[in-house]
């Protein structure tokens, strides 16, 4: 065995297209025969042959594949179930081979078009338990197996031939319909010429070459799959598998999603060489797993999980009757993690989230969002990460992510190189993964600024641009952002104003709405916030159909599917006119305040806050599956802005937003700012003690020049030195 499967090895090809089977010609015989007969023959209730007619539909629609599954196969004959199971490669050629002749006897007469005969796909379906990646070993080589797991790349769809035609370069021979092995084995060229070459000159070693126009292809995919986290070991790297993929199973799932797959674990030959080939001979006989794809199941239940069936009738019925009650919002609202306590505004909003408003294209091109963006603001242990982690599991799509682990190519693009073909490639971050979902990010306030200026665009045009390596392009990201921070002081502080916060106003006003959680003291809500929580932990295994609330978590989750799929209202002519008339009574009703106060005042109310009025209306008609908007819902929408960007713009927590600093307070800052930089040049150095010292002796607020300072340091002006007792001034 010296030497055994060695690239360099001498060997000669004798074409036997059925070598290696194993078993005779009358074995093979048989197992066709009795594979045709479960086909025909197998049926269920009241004679309904499901397999025959299923092949019949699916090949007058122009699907040429069969899905068995493989419990009715056991149910007919154990012999067969157990030969597919044990010997997969050998005997599902003879199950495709049988299904391509039953579709000939039952889809005669064809149309003289059709006349030719399609190779038949069979497909497989089980019950049985998936496998772990992780515990797959030599003893499942070449068995049927069915392992669960999440796809975390797809390359693109490629070529594979089946049958292939050969000539001679020499002779000019051909020897044609030769057939290549499934799967990524490949076949070996013969060494030599076969042909008669009598009175002729020999031909040489290796005199074969392929004739690409006489070769009959069919797609394949390569996929990588990662296994579950629930699988993970604690401590351990995920394990990664290769999938291949062919015919009909293409394109069914894209990276993100949790699948479950039925296929054949094979081996193949591991590719790469060094070049002291003398090295390499350690490592022959040695191959690389990856499995055959036969079945693809994408799981629709859980975390990251799409809907790609369509809603049967009854569950249409079901989703109507349900948006036709009357109190739906409430139920709704109440159904958002239960096992919460309070917080119904929240709640209510993140519902108008979940639905979220009607994205609509203008007719010079241009797109208005849809998707509504909320930032929940507080002190902690006020279950911010609790509600992040719920809209996660019930949003038909749904991406959690930290802001401290998360950066800036992670969470728009990045552009990597592909290891088989060398080339870039693009791979999505998390805003591009849940796309039509939402994606919910924990402790926004600890992102790095850089980051967080990454998905300005993101959450305003819902694209991501990239012109990285070559590749210029842009990516789709049409998702809600649910983000949740902490002051900056760890628990709020209503003294401090708007310094609790340390965003941009530029992040801030692409919140539609924000909500400031405080943890406040008072003796009845302590009791009953104590109660509600210590009687979730006491009866967390009892009570489990009243802590999924009044709607369940999966009827949610497809009800929400249906809704953003079949609903785009739009405001009525009574609703836009009854906004109209409520935004200009708030600006003139800010004007009648500033004349009796004799001080001007924040305007809270812009045109980006319109829109986002706007969209809450639309989301409120949409869970009612109503086609318009009516009055009532504007004035929800109102309370819920009102409730929170108004509360928190007039707490002071949000000053320095469009909008939300008063004139007097810029121009002051203005004033301050101007006088600081004439104070000291660049490239000279002052105490920061002794400056606002000196500001506050000129009747300046020490707020005021704090801010300033915040400010010029934020954009590199300025930077501490000596301790952070001095300033000295870049630029």
């Amino acid at each position: 065995m010296a030497g055994y499967d060695d690239p360099g090895v001498f060997f000669s090809d004798n074409f036997d297209v059925d070598g290696g089977a194993g078993e005779s010609q009358t074995d093979r015989v048989t197992f066709k025969r009795r594979f045709k007969e479960f086909i025909r023959q197998y049926h269920v209730g009241n004679f309904n042959y499901i397999y025959r007619d299923q092949l019949k539909q699916n090949y007058l629609n122009g699907r040429y594949w069969l899905k068995v599954d493989l419990r009715d196969l056991d149910r007919y004959d154990e012999q067969l179930a157990d030969q597919i199971n044990k010997q997969p490669t050998e005997h599902l050629p003879l199950f495709e081979e049988s299904a391509k002749e039953v579709a000939d006897e039952v889809t005669k007469p064809r149309a003289t078009e059709d006349e030719e005969l399609h190779d038949i796909q069979i497909m497989l379906e089980s019950e049985s338990n998936p496998l772990a990646i992780r515990n797959l070993s030599s003893e499942h080589v070449a068995r049927l197996i069915k392992v669960g797991g999440i796809v975390i790349s797809a390359a693109s769809v490629r070529s594979k031939a089946t049958k292939i035609t050969i000539q001679c370069r020499s002779c000019r021979s051909t020897v044609p319909h030769i057939q290549v092995k499934p799967g990524l084995e490949g076949y070996s060229m013969p060494r030599k010429c076969n042909a008669d070459s009598s009175g002729q000159m020999k031909c040489p070693i290796d005199p074969y070459f392929i004739v690409p126009d006489k070769c009959e292809c069919v797609d394949f995919q390569l996929l990588k799959l990662q296994e579950s986290p629930e699988d993970i070991i604690q401590g351990e790297l995920p394990r990664h598998v290769q999938l291949y993929s062919d015919r009909y199973l293409t394109d069914i799932a894209v990276p993100g999603n949790r699948v479950t797959i039925v296929g054949i674990y094979s081996i193949r030959k591991q590719m790469k060489f060094s070049k002291a080939s003398s090295k390499e001979k350690v490592n022959i006989g040695i191959r690389q797993p990856y499995i055959r794809v036969l079945g693809v199941k994408v799981d629709t239940e859980g975390v990251g999980r799409s809907f790609t069936d369509r809603f049967t009738l009854a569950e249409e019925e079901e989703f109507r009757k349900l948006s036709r009650t009357p109190d739906i919002y409430e139920r709704l609202a109440r159904s958002i993690a239960p096992s919460i306590y309070g917080s119904l505004d929240i709640k209510k909003a993140i519902a108008c989230l979940l639905f979220s408003g009607a994205r609509k294209r203008l007719p010079d091109g241009l797109t208005r969002r849809g998707d509504i963006n909320l930032l929940l603001l507080g002190d902690p242990g006020t279950a911010k990460s609790q509600l992040l982690k719920f809209v996660e599991r019930v949003s038909p799509i749904g991406v959690y992510t930290s802001g401290k682990g998360s950066s800036a190519s992670g969470l728009t693009a990045a552009v990597i190189r592909d290891p088989h073909t060398r080339n870039f490639v693009i791979e999505g971050g998390a805003m591009v993964l849940a796309d039509g979902g939402v994606v919910c990010i924990d402790e926004f306030d600890k992102m790095r600024e850089d980051d967080r200026v990454a998905i300005h665009e993101a959450m305003e045009q819902q694209t991501i641009s990239i012109a990285k390596a070559g590749i210029t392009t842009t990516l789709n990201s049409r998702c809600s952002v649910l983000a949740a921070a902490n002051s900056v002081f760890g628990r709020w502080d209503d003294t401090k104003g708007d310094e609790n916060i340390d965003f941009m106003p530029t992040i801030l006003s692409r919140f539609d709405m924000i909500f400031v959680i405080k943890d406040e003291h008072d003796e009845r809500r302590d009791m009953t916030l104590a109660k509600h929580v210590i009687g979730v932990h006491m009866n967390a295994l009892q009570t489990a159909d009243i802590v999924e609330g009044e709607i369940s978590l999966a009827l949610m989750k497809k009800l929400i599917s249906y809704c953003r799929m079949k609903c785009g209202p739009r405001l009525s002519d009574v609703a836009a006119e009854k906004l109209r008339n409520r935004y200009v009574l708030m600006r003139q009703g800010t004007m009648e305040h500033e004349r009796d106060t004799g001080k001007r005042m924040a305007i809270p109310i812009t045109v980006r806050q319109l829109e986002a009025i706007i969209r809450i209306s639309e989301s409120l008609a949409k869970m009612r599956l109503e086609p318009f908007a009516t009055d009532a819902d504007i004035d929800e929408a109102l309370r819920l802005f009102k409730v929170s960007t108004l509360e928190a713009a007039s707490s002071g927590s949000l000053a320095g937003v469009e909008g939300f600093t008063t004139p007097e307070d810029q121009e002051e800052l203005n004033r301050v700012e101007k006088q600081l930089k004439r104070r000291f040049v660049i490239g000279s150095q002052v105490s920061e003690h002794a400056i606002i010292q000196d500001f506050v002796r000129q009747h300046y607020s020490e707020r005021s020049v704090a801010k300033v300072i915040y400010a010029m340091l934020r954009r590199g002006e300025i930077q501490h030195r000596m301790q952070r007792k001095m300033l000295y001034r870049l630029k």
